[in-house]
């Protein structure tokens, strides 16, 4: 057998993402369409493939970025919830990573951050990690977030009646509450709809004190994830035909992620939101999905003056299970270069985050939050 790793160029990429689709760990962080709406932001998208006789077996989107120093003629790489291989073999495991040090020694690459789609009790893939030289290190990229650590999960293999059932009693009662008074969802058709959502998004931002993203980066989302079939946009409407919540749908292969969510001022009381996740789970279930993910929560699930605790308290009233992920885990190329990340980069964040928070203090009132930490927003960087 004959185990090689390979740079697709952007024409393959139909492989690549034909490979993430069908794989159990496939994640639409790591599709090619995800890459390039990334890279409206900074990042450039890289495709490696590992191949057995030629065919794919192991594959990771990197995500490739400068180092934002002046004079640092040196690039990060960042691996959204990769690498999409059977975690569990370490000869697979160990080619794809040399692989990815291959090409970083070409890009002057000081080192790769993943953070898994794999829980943390798995102590086998741990080792894996640390054989393929990663290290734990949950600082983030200092100038920009990685995924949640902890997410809600909820296996949607049940059927309705059943779902329904494990559900709190008064998530239950919400949900028929809305359908009793007259509350309808339907699925975005056009990109005026889009318009719509993010018009919904902004208000519950100023209404919730957190920030979010401007419009161009939702409207490459969709121009980039809508026509491949990975994102779907839900409208709820009042009686009157009003749009007062919204929520963006992540689906890949037989998962689906709820993305981002938010509701207006008005109608609050017809508790749409919790009609909508239910009408998503249904969606979601009729498109063979196994598994929904409610996205991130509070690891503090004690604490109900956390202010991420109404977040926790909504989601696990749906009946899902509360997922804690292997955390961010660095494998180093260069550890001189990794040294002065660790150290210059705090600076050089701190000087960034005092001319964000100058900014943010001309728009928001004192006590903003950031994206996701209001009851009805949820995030991805």
């Amino acid at each position: 057998m004959t185990r090689t790793t390979r740079l697709l160029s952007w024409k393959e990429r139909e492989i690549f993402d034909k490979f993430i689709a069908q794989h159990p760990k496939g994640h639409f962080l790591q599709t090619s369409n995800w890459g390039m709406v990334k890279k409206t932001t900074g990042w450039e998208p890289r495709l490696l493939l590992l191949e057995e006789d030629g065919a794919p077996t192991g594959a990771i989107m990197l995500l490739k970025r400068r180092i934002p120093l002046p004079g640092m003629k040196r690039c990060i790489y960042y691996a959204p919830r990769g690498p999409v291989i059977d975690i569990h073999n370490l000869e697979k495991c160990q080619a794809l990573f040399a692989g990815v040090k291959r090409i970083a020694k070409q890009d002057g690459a000081i080192f790769l951050k993943i953070d898994p789609d794999v829980p943390a009790s798995d102590e086998d893939f741990r080792r894996i990690l640390q054989r393929c030289g990663f290290r734990r290190n949950d600082t983030g990229l200092d100038f920009e977030g990685v995924q949640p650590g902890f997410v809600f999960r909820m296996d949607i293999r049940p059927d309705e009646e059943e779902l329904l059932t494990n559900m709190h009693a008064k998530t239950r009662y919400n949900i028929r509450l809305a359908e009793r008074k007259g509350v309808t969802v339907k699925l975005a058709e056009k990109k005026d709809d889009l318009k719509t959502f993010y018009t919904i998004l902004t208000e519950t931002a100023q209404r919730d004190h957190f920030l979010i993203r401007d419009y161009a980066y939702f409207e490459s989302i969709w121009d980039q994830m809508a026509p491949a079939g990975y994102a779907k946009i839900f409208l709820v409407e009042s009686p009157d035909g009003e749009a007062i919540a919204g929520s963006l749908l992540m689906h890949l292969g037989d998962k689906a992620w709820y993305l981002y969510g938010a509701s207006s001022n008005a109608h609050r009381n017809l508790m749409p939101n919790y009609l909508m996740q239910w009408k998503m789970i249904q969606w979601s279930k009729a498109h063979h999905c196994t598994l929904y993910d409610f996205r991130g929560v509070s690891g503090d699930i004690t604490d109900e003056n956390n202010p991420l605790y109404g977040l926790y308290r909504f989601k696990k009233g749906f009946g899902g299970e509360l997922t804690e992920f292997i955390g961010d885990w660095d494998c180093v190329y260069s550890p001189f270069f990794y040294r002065l990340w660790t150290q210059a980069m705090p600076q050089y964040k701190a000087l960034l985050h005092k001319r964000a928070q100058k900014k943010k203090n001309r728009s928001f009132p004192q006590g903003t939050k950031t994206l996701g930490q209001s009851n009805q927003g949820n995030s991805t960087r």
